[in-house]
């Protein structure tokens, strides 16, 4: 099962990761790609690109509500997401915290971080599990 900023982000975590372990036969692998709790932490609610401070609380960090368009999106800590996978009978085999190459610029549908911030910090984060036989 994969989920490219779908599931991921848009839907509670709470909801779709018992639903998906619920699909997924034993054994079966969950793969989801998401932005990283980092850029989360530094994009504030008026800021259009993630900044090089943190401007969100790490702890309590789950919905984000956006006031420009009204969007709503879901965020959990790297510890919160282990304890939800493993809750739901999930193996974690890896995360990889992807780091932008050199002599990329900013994307003009990828505006909330730049080339630079991403080839200093993960922006995006991919996460891969296994159902447990």
């Amino acid at each position: 099962m994969l989920s490219e900023y779908g599931a991921s982000i848009w839907c509670d975590p709470y909801s779709w990761i018992p639903e998906a372990a619920r699909l997924l036969r034993p054994g079966g692998r969950l793969v989801f790609l998401k932005n990283s709790v980092l850029v989360m932490l530094c994009s504030g609610d008026e800021e259009e690109t993630a900044g090089e401070r943190l401007v969100r609380d790490q702890f309590g960090l789950h919905r984000i509500e956006w006031p420009d368009d009204g969007a709503v999106e879901f965020h959990l800590p790297h510890g919160k997401w282990i304890d939800l996978l493993r809750a739901e009978g999930f193996e974690i085999e890896r995360l990889i915290e992807l780091q932008a190459p050199a002599g990329v610029q900013m994307h003009e549908y990828y505006k909330f971080v730049s080339g630079d911030w991403a080839r200093r910090w993960p922006a995006e984060e991919l996460w891969v599990a296994r159902k447990r036989a």
